[in-house]
């Protein structure tokens, strides 16, 4: 009997041990963190984080929601303040800085496993549009790059309003060439833009002269059907004057034309002079100066100097 009591004395004791073991765990548990409160944990990003300080998001990251956030890491930021010619972070203007910042950032959460190629929209605008939000340009087909600029190294790093995926590079304001550029629908499109013999189409939609720019960007197919029609064998055996005033044509100077934004019909006089007529009705197409008509087939890719249409054919002056 004396041996049973013994043993049931220390049953209950290694009980309640045990419970009390628990009752500590519980009480150092982590809590869970808001996106800003993760960003202010993490050693890699505390560049991030003074950033977000500079620009007053905190409050923002640190609201309730669905973010999701592509966080640059240090190196991401250091490589960003000397390839923009700043001396450190306090030398960014604030109201740029938090135009870059909001960049990083979609208003719904997006966990990796939905990541998906295609276009999306970020929480930040650019000189183009006081209204619309600039498109981001989402790359799933080999990893996850953003923009033609940024890798995600990192995700699914959880918080109580979001997710956040940390990338190699800072994510700057895309241009329109910066798009084109990124999107590999766009590739002979570039080649033309940066053939050598063109001006420097470059340097002119990349920039903020005669801008707000409205494009009209031909896929790759439009390209192909267009060296058939012509019977010419590749995108070098087009002439000089012919795809100048060819991709120029493709281009309204002057305005952030949004889809929201045609009329039933509407006339329009291009960068290179000439004009072409958009109509809506039964879906958006241009009509070119030679009777050739091209189908708008995706709309509204917003740049900080302009937007983007996408055409399933190229148009002729």
């Amino acid at each position: 009997m004396k041996n049973l009591f013994l043993n049931l004395v220390m049953v209950f004791s290694s009980m309640f041990l045990f419970i009390s073991c628990d009752d500590n765990d519980d009480d150092t548990m982590v809590m869970p963190k808001t996106v800003y409160e993760q960003v202010a944990a993490d050693s890699d990003l505390t560049s991030l984080k003074a950033a977000i300080d500079k620009a007053g998001l905190s409050t923002v990251l640190s609201n309730n929601g669905a973010f999701t956030v592509f966080a640059p890491s240090n190196d991401a930021f250091t490589k960003f303040l000397k390839d923009s010619g700043f001396a450190n972070l306090d030398a960014v203007p604030t109201a740029v800085l938090k135009e870059v910042l909001l960049n990083h950032v979609l208003s719904t959460k997006v966990m990796a496993a939905q990541v998906s190629t295609g276009y999306v929209s970020t929480l930040a605008k650019g000189a183009a549009s006081s209204t619309r939000n600039l498109s981001m340009y989402i790359d799933a087909t080999s990893g996850v790059k953003i923009n033609g600029v940024s890798t995600v190294t990192q995700t699914d790093i959880g918080a109580t309003n979001g997710v956040i995926h940390k990338v190699n590079a800072v994510i700057g304001l895309p241009t329109i060439v910066t798009h084109a550029a990124a999107n590999p629908n766009f590739s002979t499109l570039v080649a033309a833009l940066t053939r050598s013999d063109m001006p420097n189409f470059v340097g002119i939609l990349s920039g903020t002269a005669s801008s707000p720019f409205t494009v009209f960007a031909p896929t790759n197919n439009a390209f192909g059907a267009l060296l058939t029609e012509l019977k010419l064998a590749n995108l070098a055996a087009i002439p000089t004057a012919t795809l100048e005033n060819t991709l120029k044509y493709h281009v309204v100077a002057g305005a952030n034309v949004a889809s929201s934004d045609l009329p039933a019909s509407l006339q329009v006089t291009t960068f290179q002079g000439g004009k072409f007529t958009i109509t809506t009705t039964g879906g958006a197409k241009i009509t070119d100066a030679n009777s050739r008509v091209a189908n708008i087939v995706a709309t509204d890719v917003q740049c900080a100097n302009g937007i983007i249409h996408v055409l399933d054919k190229v148009i002729l002056p």
